[in-house]
Formats: structure tokens, sequence, C-alpha cells
């Protein structure tokens, strides 16, 4: 099993750049799909309980509070395993890696369904699973990202990683599609449909995964992926190349200023994007009544939204030569505006629009983060670092948007003091949006600082 996720490293074919720049992207789109598609397929078994919500209150009783705490048990596992299997992952194939990590996910999503049709599913023991799912899929960015660095350079890999980014969003958008078509078309409308149909699709694509495409240029005995476009190579990557995995963990994660300005950054990003995928379907059948079916496409169009705004500003930003805390910025600034329509929109068509305007904003900051985080360490701490920002952000971020807001909207409830002030409904949780999109500008405007010194100095 060792060496199964080892990262191959052969005899150098010596084939030359311009050979090699001929043959890289039939090879890199090869890593590029599995990548995009096995983290689709982890949104498929994520954002399913989001989706399934409605159902399981109704025909399990299961309350708002406890589904609250099976969100974030999930946040808690997943945001522990990223910085954890982060660290087991960096130096191995984590193309490989996220695969098989995806089955055993996939595998326990399937458990929880199967539960469900039987009639025996305790909190207690749905919250254990669901936990388990979410340490397992808790690599799965870092080690996309992860490799596609390792087959693009500083002034590409925007771009890729936003077209990448659009298979979370896409993945978010259709699962509580997929989770209800399965459902209604294979078990009779029964909830526990809603869980195993995506578990199914997570199995199979997670098998594929495992034998398809090279992870990195040099497991074909390439040069690395700045010597086949002729750029620079980072002096920390020069750097880490003689020192020991625990030595650059020490030097440049845990001693690094921009990766902890990151990960306090992500924590407010992750505030606003969460408390709005994770609640818009119930938000929308409790306040303003929606049916079940009107609920379930917030997630569409959110998610859409997400796939524009990954796209455009994760080019945007290489436009910029790589200043992601800028472009992040921009975003935050607009979010403040059109989360209005989110708050005080009464129709579907409201609610859908600034939803999407939305999504297209937030995963700007939300993609960009990550992206900075690579240009502050070397690819071989790449995934524990950005592993870092997300544990910061499941368990911080999420605490507040799955536990903190369940406890300002469950009526059963007597709300959340903030600061002196009783937050109660669902009205009052934009309150924290917006004291959360603050916090990140001005988190985000120091790190823009580091980044304007990293590029001159690369680039000058």
């Amino acid at each position: 099993m060792k060496h199964f996720f080892a990262l191959k490293r052969p005899t150098p074919l010596g084939l030359g750049v311009t050979k090699e720049r001929q043959l890289w992207f039939k090879e890199f789109i090869k890593a590029f799909m599995v990548v995009f598609l096995v983290y689709f397929c982890m949104y498929l078994i994520r954002n399913n309980l989001s989706a399934a919500q409605p159902l399981l209150v109704q025909q399990n009783g299961i309350s708002t509070t406890a589904l609250g705490w099976i969100g974030y048990g999930f946040s808690l596992a997943y945001g522990i395993g990223k910085t954890v299997l982060g660290y087991v992952v960096d130096g191995k194939n984590t193309k490989r890696f996220m695969s098989f990590l995806l089955m055993l996910g996939a595998l326990m999503t399937l458990i929880i369904g199967i539960l469900f049709l039987m009639d025996k599913a305790p909190v207690g023991l749905i919250l254990v699973l669901w936990s388990l799912n979410g340490l397992f899929q808790s690599p799965g960015g870092s080690a996309s990202l992860s490799t596609i660095s390792r087959w693009t350079t500083t002034t590409s890999r925007g771009k890729y990683i936003g077209i990448w980014n659009i298979s979370h969003e896409l993945g978010g958008a259709v699962a509580g599609i997929i989770a209800l078509w399965g459902a209604n078309h294979l078990f009779a409308g029964h909830v526990g449909g809603m869980f195993i149909f995506p578990a199914i699709i997570g199995l199979l694509v997670g098998c594929w995964g495992l034998f398809f495409g090279a992870d990195d240029p040099k497991e074909l005995g390439w040069d690395a992926s700045e010597v086949i476009f002729d750029e620079k190579i980072p002096e920390a990557d020069l750097a880490a190349s003689t020192m020991s995995k625990w030595t650059i963990f020490k030097t440049f994660v845990m001693k690094s200023p921009w990766v902890w300005l990151l990960c306090i950054a992500n924590v407010f990003v992750y505030v606003v994007r969460i408390g709005i995928v994770n609640w818009a379907p119930l938000y929308t059948v409790q306040q303003l009544h929606f049916t079940i079916a009107q609920g379930a496409n917030t997630l569409l169009l959110f998610q859409l939204g997400g796939i524009l705004g990954s796209v455009v500003w994760g080019w945007f930003s290489d436009v910029l030569k790589g200043r992601r805390a800028v472009v992040s910025i921009i975003c935050l600034i607009l979010t403040a505006f059109v989360v209005l329509g989110y708050r005080y929109g009464t129709t579907p068509l409201m609610i859908n629009t600034a939803l999407f305007g939305l999504g297209m904003l937030i995963y700007g900051p939300q993609l960009l983060i990550g992206v900075s985080v690579i240009s502050f360490v070397p690819k071989t701490a790449l995934n524990v670092s950005d592993g870092l920002t997300g544990t910061f952000a499941y368990i911080f971020g999420d605490l507040m948007a799955q536990v903190g807001f369940a406890a300002i909207a469950d009526p059963k409830k007597n709300g959340l003091m903030i600061f002196g002030h009783l937050l109660h409904g669902w009205q009052d949780t934009f309150i924290v949006f917006y004291i959360a999109v603050i916090l990140s500008i001005l988190v985000l405007a120091i790190v823009a600082i580091g980044e304007e010194k990293r590029i001159k100095a690369q680039f000058d």
C-alpha cells in the first residue's frame, strides 16, 4: 500500500523541453480530469445533506439544531483532517490518494443511506459516520491543488485552478438535484436514496481515478513544469529541495506569518460561504415558504455563479501576476452589496438572482486564498499549508456557520449572544455575514502587502 501511493521518480528520458511542451497538455489533462471528477463527486456526498434537510425534518423528525451538529461534526473532522492528512499526503501521489479517500467517504455515505432506509438511524451514529466522511474528504482540495501545481507555473495556474474550482461548484450545484432524483426514481422518495445514489457514483469514480493519469511531469521522466515553460523556479522550492519533510513544515508553514494570516482570512470567508450554501434550502423553505424543490434549486444558482466567478477571478489574478489577495478584496467589497438581495428578496427569482451573484463573488476569495498559499510555500508543503487554512476555516468558520447559525435561526432556541447583542431569527444571521466580510477584507489587505513584495522579487 505504501508503494502504491508513492510519487515515482523514474530516470529522466531526456526528451527536451520542446518535445515535452508539445506533449504537455495531453498528459496534463489526464491528471486534471481525475482531480476534477473526484472532487466533483466529493461534493455529491457532501452537499446532499443540505438538500436532504427538509426531508430529514419531515420524515425522521431530526431538529434544526441536530442537523447543525451533524454538519459541524463533518466540518470538525474535515478541518482537523486537512492538516493531519495533508501532512501525510505531502510528497505522495496526491491524485491517487484522493481517489482512494473518495471511495472511503462514499462508503460512509452509503451506510448512512442504508440506515435511513432501514429506519435505524440514531442521530449519534449518523454524526459519527458523517464525521468520518468529512475526515476522508479533507485532503481533497489540497491534493487537487498539489497535482495541478506540479503541472503548471506561477503565471498559468490561476486559470487552471479556477477551471478546476468548477468541479466542486458544479458538484455542489447538482448535488441536491442528483440526490433527489435518485431518491424519487430509485427509492420511492425515501430520504435514504439521497445518500445511497450519490455514494455509488463516488465509489465508481474513485476506483477509476486510482489508475488514470500521472501526478507530476517527473513521473513520466520529464523536467519540472517551470523548466518546460521557461519560468524561474521559486526560491522556496529550491531551498526545500535539501530539507527534510519536518524541517520544511517548520520553516515554511509554522513560521510563516502569511500562512497564518491566510488561515484567519479563510475563517471569515467560510462563514459567508458555508452560511449561505448550508442553510439556503432550509431558510427559503421555512422563512419564505418555498417548496422543497425550490429550496434545493437555490444550491444550483449559488454554485452556477461560483462556476463563472472561479474562472473569471482565477484568470484575472494571473493577469495581475499573482495578486490573489487584491482580487479577493474586490470580490468581498462587492459581496457586501449583493448580499442585500438575498436578505430582502421574497420571490424565487429575487433570491436566485442574488445567490447567483453571491456565488460568483464569494468563490473568488474562497479559491484565491488557496492559490495565494501556494506562492508562499514550496510544493512539498502545499498540502499541509493549504490544509492548515482549511483547518481554521472548517473548525472555526464552520462552527459559526453551522452551529452558530442554527442557534440563531432555530425558533425553539433563545438565540445567540455576540458582542453583547442577542441575535435571534433568520434575519439576524446577516449581521454575522457583514462582520465576517469586513474582517476578511482587513486581513487580506495585510496579505496583499506580502504578495506585492514576493511578486517584485520574482519578476523584477
